[in-house]
């Protein structure tokens, strides 16, 4: 089959298009964090373009962000993990133990990520990544209140360029509300990445009052996404950042817990009320995490674990699961093994358990702790899971430059006279 002239033009265009990209994004790296942030929050993954298969936007943007901005690191364990559990997918992949889809998802949507994360401050400050994150975030969920408000998404009327837009181009009801989704294809996506962005917000250099508006604009959004999980993932947040981040003054730990205490006494009664109304809907979506656990039979420690969704064990019709696994680390397990699994979860608690190291605890590392429990009950679905994983990045990225450096006499190996690994200024 031949190409068309217009297929020729259209390749040599986006070509084009991002040779200029990377040229911009290395030349203004301030400018490379404010795109794809922007992109993260406000492009559904439904846009994007085909070449081999679907690059929704973020994978396509944080490609080029990543290409124009590599720069050397000093490693440390995560990476070590990371490295070992990208090598995994690659090597199960080329022995067709796994799919390409799954393959895929663990290097460009979880893999990739992480590098980001891991590069971005070498290239730019940890305050203005938290000023974008935070003020980008807040507006995000100012735009979600619009969306509540009016009962319109405006990210449905973009053009659908992939399949996935099949799945998560339809709003969902609850207890009588439309839960808001935003960009994210999903109330509990939405929520939960709000819920990391309270950190940043807490941890900006914004006057307490601002900080406070923000954070009830980022609250009140997650509050109608009507998500469990984005309520107790904020709430968890709000309490780590309040507790840890050296960032946050004393005035305003206080202003937040008072705040915060009156908050519940409106919201709490608000939102009990909805799942009360929801009744059968909100009380089987609880059962049905706890069936998951019945997959587990199936595991295996290397590889997916094949055709389960046609079996039945222990009388659980196991094909019941088939379309929806709200379980991130049993969704990693069943497509990519338990060892690959085991080591990205490894990875997600060094970087939670530094949170608790006295005075070194930073936003993005108290945002990954405060998402653990959530998931156990949520897959990483649509930007959230990229989210997840840059955040992972900047947060070792964020210990290692803080980390005192080596004199110059010690930091030198004495038998070959080389410099140790460090990070580029």
């Amino acid at each position: 089959m031949g190409v068309s002239i217009d297929m020729i033009m259209m390749l040599l265009l986006a070509l084009c298009s991002a040779v200029v990209a990377a040229l911009l994004f290395r030349a203004s790296p301030k400018l490379a964090f404010v795109v794809w942030t922007v992109v993260l929050f406000f492009v559904p993954v439904w846009v994007g373009a085909t070449a081999g298969f679907f690059w929704a936007a973020i994978t396509a943007v944080t490609l080029l962000v990543l290409a124009a901005n590599l720069r050397s690191i000093r490693l440390s364990i995560v990476d070590a993990l990371m490295a070992a559990f990208a090598l995994l997918v690659v090597g199960q992949f080329a022995l067709r133990m796994v799919t390409l889809s799954d393959a895929v998802i663990g290097i460009l949507e979880w893999t990739l990520p992480y590098i980001w994360g891991r590069v971005v401050l070498a290239r730019v400050s940890g305050s203005f990544v938290t000023r974008v994150l935070a003020a980008v975030a807040t507006g995000a969920a100012a735009l979600a209140l619009v969306e509540f408000a009016t009962g319109q998404n405006v990210f449905l009327l973009l053009p659908a360029m992939g399949s996935s837009f099949e799945v998560w181009g339809e709003l969902q009801p609850r207890g009588g509300f439309i839960r808001v989704e935003g960009a994210f294809g999903h109330s509990i996506a939405l929520g939960a990445s709000l819920a990391m962005s309270a950190a940043f917000i807490l941890a900006a250099r914004w006057s307490t009052v601002v900080k406070v508006l923000a954070l009830a604009a980022v609250t009140a959004a997650v509050v109608v996404t009507f998500s469990r999980i984005g309520l107790v993932s904020l709430v968890l947040t709000v309490a780590l950042s309040v507790l840890t981040l050296p960032q946050v003054s004393r005035r305003t730990r206080v202003v937040v817990a008072l705040v915060g205490a009156m908050t519940a006494a409106v919201v709490v009664p608000f939102v009990s009320d909805v799942f009360l109304e929801a009744g059968q809907e909100a009380s089987g979506s609880a059962d049905y995490r706890t069936d998951l656990f019945t997959l587990l039979t199936q595991v295996q420690l290397f590889g997916s674990a094949g055709d389960w969704e046609n079996l039945t064990v222990g009388g659980s019709y196991l094909g019941q699961f088939a379309s929806s696994i709200d379980n991130a680390f049993l969704v990693m397990a069943l497509r990519l093994g338990f060892v690959p699994t085991a080591l990205l979860l490894a990875a997600l608690v060094v970087v939670a358990a530094r949170c608790f190291v006295p005075r070194r605890a930073n936003p993005a590392g108290v945002a990954v702790a405060a998402q653990l429990p959530a998931l156990f009950a949520v897959a990483l679905i649509t930007q959230y899971g990229m989210y997840l994983w840059f955040l992972v990045g900047l947060a070792v990225a964020w210990w290692e430059v803080e980390r005192p450096q080596l004199p110059a006499a010690l930091a030198t190996d004495r038998g070959e006279g080389r410099q140790l690994p460090a990070l580029s200024p």
